[in-house]
């Protein structure tokens, strides 16, 4: 298979490796042509902001973005000026990947996720306004400001170039997505044809603002487990799919899994889950679930299950490596 089918490649880093072997590889990637490193904001682990930066800072020409950050735990003033500092570092390379966040983590340290499509609509509207280096006055249910700007003292005055990206996995996001966001970030850990759904309702958002779904970006989250030997990528994506089903509900449900699996996994995952907690519940994993919802086996067969997600409206597929990262690298690398 001709590797120009995948013409635009992304890299996912979440909290597998030490920072500054997400810096390494973000260098490696960008050599090998990716558009893009993507950092990961999801359970009580990794800030993404902090190697957002780092990875700018070691690297000249790559895309930095957020994948994702959630719009609730964060005031917009902050949220705004921390996107200026990351563009002031890297110009024009930063993008702000913005998504709901789910329960029970939300639940868990306080935050009532209610009427969460108004709630993104204000932080998109305020976070582009403030990012434009308007000064805004906005009393919304969610965000309410009075005079407020971005305050540069020293450096570029001009509105910022930070494409703001919903990272949404339900139809109702999905639309308000189409209506008012530069893009999608398509989820992962969900079958190709999951997609079909997502481009039907990013359309139907897109045309309540003049455009169609061929007007917005829509790079996806890709589970990666490539391996020379078929067997051990699968057993690589199964420890980290068992992990997924039992703790973000909202990727459970759009990948279709069956409630009966996810209900034996959770009995045995505890929060955080442990090592062992993985490796007790992954037998109930099966091979044909790993295959169907990640692009898992050997590099050939992993580029083949990635073109099919291309093939179904994903734009810059977002490769998330588990096991030998240069190797997925060099498996999807454009030059």
């Amino acid at each position: 298979m001709p590797q120009n089918e995948i013409p635009r490649v992304a890299l996912y880093l979440q909290d597998a490796h030490p920072i500054r072997d997400g810096m390494a590889y973000a260098q490696y990637a960008e050599e090998r042509g990716f558009e893009a490193v993507w950092q990961a904001e999801s359970r009580l682990v990794r800030d993404a902001i902090v190697p957002m930066a780092a990875y700018a800072a070691a690297t000249s020409t790559i895309n930095i973005g957020s994948g994702v950050i959630n719009n609730w735990t964060r005031n917009i003033g902050l949220l705004a000026a921390t996107f200026l500092t990351l563009d002031d570092l890297a110009p024009d390379r930063i993008i702000c990947g913005i998504g709901a966040w789910w329960d029970p983590l939300a639940r868990n340290v306080g935050i009532e996720r209610r009427k969460p499509l108004t709630a993104m609509r204000e932080t998109i509207e305020v976070m582009r306004r403030l990012l434009a280096m308007e000064n805004v006055t906005y009393h919304g249910e969610f965000h309410y400001v009075n005079g407020i700007e971005l305050d540069v003292v020293h450096g570029r005055r001009e509105p910022r170039n930070v494409p703001i990206m919903i990272g949404a996995t339900g139809p109702k996001m999905m639309e308000l997505t189409g209506e008012i966001a530069d893009g999608a970030v398509l989820n992962y850990c969900v079958p190709p044809e999951y997609n079909d759904m997502a481009m039907e309702m990013l359309d139907t958002g897109a045309r309540r603002a003049g455009r169609t779904v061929a007007d917005l970006d829509r790079p996806q989250l890709v589970v990666c487990s490539v391996h020379e030997e078929r067997d051990e990528a699968i057993k690589g994506a199964k420890m980290l799919l068992t992990q997924y089903l039992a703790q973000q509900p909202h990727i459970a449900k759009a990948s279709g899994v069956a409630k009966d699996i996810v209900e034996k996994i959770q009995a045995i995952l505890g929060w955080p889950a442990t090592k062992e907690q993985i490796q007790k519940a992954m037998v109930y994993v099966p091979d044909e679930l790993v295959l169907r919802i990640t692009a898992t086996g050997t590099p050939d067969e992993a580029r083949a299950k990635v073109l099919e997600y291309v093939k179904r409206g994903a734009t810059c597929p977002i490769l998330y490596p588990l096991g030998d990262v240069k190797l997925m690298i060099d498996t999807f690398a454009t030059q």
